[in-house]
């Protein structure tokens, strides 16, 4: 071969199997581009994607071996013809591959950030230089198969030699992303850091009051509720969705600016320090912090740990609400749910849900279109902070009566003779208790789909028995994929659940044909906590 048909085949392999490999790049994304984790999620026991990538590798080196032998006679006409075929399982099973894929989209899709589309360039590239290095070696070593007497059969060898080693690549292809994906971190973070140091300029140099949120369930909710009320009264901005990191911070002021009153900052935390850089970051004067359980007990190790993340935020700021779990953090200007305010008298419905609002000025009958005793404290918690940073009663009131259901938190939804309730963004062991409460409030036939509660650590098995022992009572429970399945159904029988009313099957899709057959009209039923693709 010539050194250009080398190369050329080099290129071809590399990109076939950048192709195979997209969703790997998409998964590295949902872990923040943590190779670490990435790495764990991948060789862990019985993943899919693995099982997937070494049957491809199989299938490369099997149907391309086959070739080898059944086109060798083409040896005297035309020299290169036998490995040309050879390679053409390479494109047909990628192309079929990909194909397949896609019938099968990820339920958090590549968002082609910035970012995203360098490491995708830089993976391309080095995945063809490794390809393009391979071929000039096997090409050097078919050279050397001389000892075959016949011409024919050397000829077969040398293809083969060729064309079968390559076949390993989607193996080893979770490896080179990840070595990609350090090294492209030599550029990342630097360029990151710059990005975050802008926006932390913008925010020391605003007026503005900045609130931050945080706690283990809750602070999208919190946030939600608190822009309602405030804009009754004051200019809001808050981080949308549930950007609570730094990089996702600086994304919503450097794009939008800060042209507000009050700044209100979701902070979340996976990890010691987390809290502190944040804080760093936004210099807040006023916080929230919604409660602690054990959620990212798995990253952070201990509950005293989490304790101590959250209290961060609490010995930050001048003011500081804190709800019913957190309410005995140690801080001096500390406005604690149950002393100080409360959401009291709580009436649930799988419509809305009415309470009794206390605070410092007095009480407030609420009714409102959100499900779940903790849509109460939710509220309570925006209200409080609303009246430390200045708003009456009546305004409060204005605000909640413009309070909406916020999507996938326990969101109702009525559809093909369905109520659905979607808590699909659900992760936590409060909130999850909350929704079964209001599912089982609900008429006729009642069931649960749900892959269990994940980043709880040591915990995970009997947190996941308890949210199993939950569902006791109820006409079907959907357990979808295979990460805590075994102990939310264990913890299901054991409270005396029916086996015959449990479903076990590998994907929302599956679990959705179930409820599609088996539920009548006039049932409700619960999609609690829809995992993404990095805990499949």
């Amino acid at each position: 071969m010539s050194v250009f048909v080398e190369i050329a085949i080099g290129i071809v392999f590399g990109f076939l199997f950048t192709l195979c490999s997209l969703r790997l790049l998409a998964v590295l994304q949902q872990e923040h581009y943590a190779g670490g984790a990435f790495l764990k999620w991948y060789f862990r026991l019985r993943n899919v994607e693995r099982k997937k990538a070494s049957v491809l590798s199989l299938a490369f080196a099997l149907l391309s071996a086959l070739f080898c032998v059944c086109f060798s006679f083409l040896e005297g006409a035309v020299p290169e013809l036998t490995l040309a075929l050879a390679l053409l399982p390479y494109v047909g099973l990628t192309a079929a591959y990909v194909v397949c894929e896609r019938r099968y989209a990820l339920k958090v899709p590549a968002v082609r950030t910035a970012r995203y589309m360098r490491l995708a360039v830089l993976y391309a590239v080095v995945m063809m230089a490794l390809c393009v290095g391979l071929v000039f070696g096997l090409a050097a070593l078919a050279g050397l198969i001389v000892w075959a007497d016949e011409s024919l059969a050397r000829h077969m060898l040398q293809c083969f030699v060729v064309a079968v080693p390559p076949a390993v690549f989607p193996m080893v292809a979770p490896l080179v992303l990840a070595f990609v994906n350090l090294v492209i971190k030599a550029y990342e973070i630097p360029h990151t850091n710059r990005f975050v140091r802008r926006a932390k300029a913008a925010l020391a140099a605003s007026p503005c009051i900045k609130v931050g949120i945080t706690g283990s369930f809750g602070k999208t909710s919190v946030k939600h509720f608190a822009a309602v009320l405030l804009a009754k009264k004051y200019r809001v901005f808050a981080t949308p969705a549930s950007y609570n990191t730094p990089v996702g911070i600086a994304k919503a002021v450097n794009e939008r600016g800060l042209d507000c009153d009050i700044f209100l900052a979701e902070m979340g935390a996976r990890r010691t320090g987390d809290i502190a850089a944040l804080c760093d970051m936004v210099s807040p004067s006023v916080g929230v912090v919604t409660g602690v359980t054990c959620q990212h007990l798995q990253t952070f190790g201990t509950p005293e740990a989490i304790v101590r993340e959250k209290s961060v935020l609490a010995a930050r700021v001048k003011t500081c609400v804190l709800g019913r779990s957190a309410a005995d953090m140690p801080t001096e200007h500390a406005l604690a749910m149950g002393r100080d305010f409360d959401a009291e008298q709580v009436e649930l419905s799988p419509e809305g849900t009415r309470f009794l609002l206390r605070l410092p000025e007095g009480e407030l009958p609420v009714c409102v279109p959100v499900l779940g005793r903790h849509a109460a404290e939710d509220i309570a918690m925006a209200a409080m902070l609303c009246a430390a940073l200045g708003m009456t009663l009546p305004e409060i009131a204005a605000g909640i009566a413009d309070i909406a259901p916020v999507p996938h938190r326990l969101q109702r939804i009525d559809a093909d003779g369905l109520t659905v309730l979607d808590d699909a963004y659900n992760c936590n062991v409060e909130g999850a208790r909350c929704a079964v409460e209001v599912l089982k409030l609900a008429p006729g036939k009642k069931a649960v789909v749900t892959p269990g509660i994940v980043e709880l650590g040591q915990l995970e098995q009997e947190e996941n028995g308890a949210l199993g022992a939950s569902f006791a009572g109820l006409d079907l429970v959907v357990l979808v994929g295979e990460t805590l399945v075994l102990d939310v159904r264990a913890g299901y029988l054991a409270a005396g659940g029916d086996e015959k009313n449990v479903r076990v099957v590998p994907t929302l899709a599956a679990a959705q044909r179930v409820l599609a057959e088996e539920l009548p009209a006039g049932a409700c039923v619960l999609f609690l906590n829809d995992l993404p693709d990095c805990y499949r």
